[in-house]
């Protein structure tokens, strides 16, 4: 059997003064490997550093966002598994091995950050919220739902290109997709490096809010009920709750307890309809699996 081909993919935006030591560094490890920059309208040196290191790149005309960066850097790659890295030096080439080795067996191998990172005790609070809901909409236990470093059969990657956003929120959405429509996963503990120059370019409230809504499109396309059924709950609940109220400081049933009942009972059924559609949906998505044939038998001789 043929060794795969490995592409690395790094999304980079004004990371001159880095791009060109991690480019030197993987192709000291993986010598076989692509190594593809993408530079999302950068108005450094970036594409510089990283061309004269080695790299293959290609370029933004103007900055369009990190999720963008990646998607070309998908379109661009002709390996069979694709590995994607920051471009800011926290990820330790030599711990893509980590990765890789789990593919085939696993469809998507992520690198947990152990040590947090450079992060933040606010940022580092975000993603522990962020891993518990995406635990709780894909059903898996999320180690690090954030991470950019990770490795993933290409044509997967491919098949998921279309859901991705141009922003910083791709993880988060790859691995939700993955994770949804029944693919192995599996988390690597890795060791986060801190950023030795620059600042992070993610910003905490305005990212923030993004990941979780992004959450929560990927919970809607893949498990639609995960999101509808508790708020269905939730209004029943309180619905229920104003009528025994009600009734005991007022001997009667009022609108308002008529109004959430029926709203609980209208999420549920719209509910119902999505999951349906969801898995309609999934099931045209999916492509048929080749049915063996058994090879013609000759027809036994005469008697």
């Amino acid at each position: 059997m043929s060794t795969p081909k490995v592409s690395i993919i790094i999304p980079a935006f004004e990371e001159a003064e880095t791009i060109g030591g991690l480019v030197a560094q993987i192709r000291a490890a993986w010598p076989a490997a692509e190594i593809i920059v993408i530079d999302d309208g950068s108005s450094d040196q970036t594409s510089a550093a990283a061309s004269r290191a080695g790299a293959t790149v290609y370029s933004h005309p103007y900055n369009i966002g990190n999720g963008a960066a990646v998607k070309s850097g998908i379109r661009a790659a002709a390996g069979d598994i694709l590995v994607f890295m920051d471009a800011d030096g926290q990820h330790d080439p030599s711990e893509m091995k980590k990765l890789v080795d789990f593919i085939p067996e696993y469809d998507m191998v992520v690198g947990a950050r152990i040590n947090g990172g450079q992060a933040s005790a606010g940022r580092a609070f975000g993603n522990r919220v962020f891993n518990w809901f995406g635990s709780y909409v894909a059903k898996f236990p999320i180690q690090d739902l954030t991470s950019g470093f990770r490795a993933i059969k290409a044509d997967l990657a491919r098949s998921f290109i279309y859901l991705l956003p141009n922003t910083y929120s791709y993880p988060t959405t790859i691995t939700l997709g993955v994770l949804r429509s029944g693919r192995p996963v599996k988390y690597v503990p890795i060791e986060a490096r801190k950023r030795k120059k620059g600042r992070s370019k993610i910003k905490f409230f305005q990212d923030g809010v993004r990941f979780f809504l992004i959450i929560v499109k990927i919970c809607t396309l893949y498990s639609p009920m995960r999101v509808f059924l508790p708020v269905s709950v939730f209004m029943f609940t309180l619905g229920l709750a104003w009528y025994v109220y009600t009734f005991i400081a007022e001997g009667r049933f009022t609108n308002m307890s008529a109004l959430l009942f029926t709203t609980s009972i209208t999420i549920f059924m719209m509910s119902l309809i999505a999951e349906q559609i969801c898995q309609m949906r999934y099931e045209r998505r999916e492509p048929p699996r080749a049915v063996r044939r058994e090879a013609p038998r000759d027809p036994p001789p005469a008697a």
